[in-house]
């Protein structure tokens, strides 16, 4: 298996600190944010990882090289100009296309059993499984609705927080008391026949040009609903807090020591 890690945001809502430090190279419990993505792929047998770039490439080619001290291959897959949280696919196709893969995001530090995870997408006859978590508050975050089964049965992409509105994709309609709501948090499982299904011009999403619409098909995709630590660097307070909580009192990662 191969897997693709998001890393070409610019990192905005961490400035002044990414001026100068690529966001997936922020220190968090002293390493660098992606190591935590990285080492949990690995952990999973999953050694060949693309990372792809756009803000400060040269940081991170220096600071990962080949992935040879972590134990991975990496493969660079440089950005010119920003494709999108999908369009990277459109470029990696003949490196991710052979088998099952896994794409995660930079930013965010999961314990996942991402091994239980490719059981579970496989036992499922899955194309397509999301990560799923439930925060304290579903308000600030899309929806990712499953039935009883574990199947995405509608998915709605938020728009607006003041009121609460969305962008709703589902084959037919559902009650909310048949569906139980999560958020999606970070770690998608694909079949390569997926790859047929890509918009053919980044930039694009991969949820909104995806698998929301894989969802509204009616198309195999399942929530994995993960239940352990989840933490996402989305700004400087976000970021302080989790090096705060990092230094004093890590959380066990088993990933870190495989």
């Amino acid at each position: 298996m191969r897997a693709l890690v998001l890393s070409a945001g610019i990192g905005e809502r961490l400035r002044p600190l990414t001026e100068t430090v690529p966001k997936p190279l922020v220190s968090v419990g002293g390493r660098p944010l992606i190591q935590y993505p990285l080492l949990m792929l690995k952990h999973a047998g999953i050694r060949e990882i693309a990372i792809n770039t756009h803000h400060l490439p040269r940081a991170m080619e220096a600071a990962l090289g080949t992935g040879a001290r972590l134990g991975i291959d990496i493969v660079w897959a440089p950005e010119p100009t920003l494709l999108g949280t999908g369009g990277p696919l459109n470029g990696l196709r003949g490196f991710l296309g052979t088998d099952t893969f896994v794409i995660a995001n930079c930013d965010t530090i999961l314990d996942l059993e991402l091994a239980e995870a490719i059981r579970f997408h496989r036992d499922r006859g899955a194309l397509v499984t999301l990560a799923v978590a439930r925060p304290e508050n579903l308000d600030y975050y899309s929806r990712i609705e499953l039935d009883s089964d574990a199947c995405v049965r509608r998915i709605r992409l938020l728009k607006s927080r003041s009121p609460l509105t969305y962008d709703d994709f589902a084959k037919e309609a559902f009650s909310e008391a048949r569906l139980d709501s999560f958020m999606y948090c970070g770690v998608i499982i694909l079949e390569p026949a997926v790859l047929d299904r890509i918009p053919p011009s980044p930039p694009w999403s991969i949820i909104n040009g995806l698998i929301a619409p894989m969802v509204r098909e009616g198309l195999p995709v399942a929530g994995f609903r993960h239940r352990g630590l989840m933490r996402t660097i989305d700004d400087l307070s976000t970021y302080e807090k989790v090096r705060a909580e990092f230094a004093s009192n890590p959380p066990p990662l088993s990933f870190l020591h495989s």
